[in-house]
């Protein structure tokens, strides 16, 4: 299970709509904010791929300027690899991994 904790930036008008709206994730679990509209929020996500979704989606939030990433641990997934267990696709590939030209399964 990937965990990152993140750094919402937003309009400084709009946090507590931001801070609204941010709580219909289930997966993001906020920490604070400040009067600078900079919200301080956890990410538990099931898959690398699901985190990425999610931080896409609320960087397209009208009134938000960036979702920084500040920690990111994604342990679980690199075990699976290290087993030799291919993941469809690891934290920070924008495109699928190609299939695996050896594994004739696919």
């Amino acid at each position: 299970m990937p965990i990152s904790g993140v750094v919402i930036t937003c309009r400084t008008e709009a946090t507590e709509k931001v801070l609204a709206d941010l709580g219909q994730y289930q997966s993001l679990e906020i920490h604070g904010s400040d009067n600078k509209g900079n919200i301080v929020a956890v990410i538990e996500s099931d898959t690398s791929e699901d985190m990425e979704r999610l931080i896409d989606t609320i960087n397209k939030h009208e009134d938000i300027f960036n979702v920084g990433m500040t920690y990111l641990n994604t342990e679980d997934e690199a075990e699976q690899m290290a087993r030799g267990e291919r993941l469809a696709k690891p934290f920070g590939f924008r495109k699928p991994l190609a299939p695996d030209p050896s594994d004739d399964t696919q």
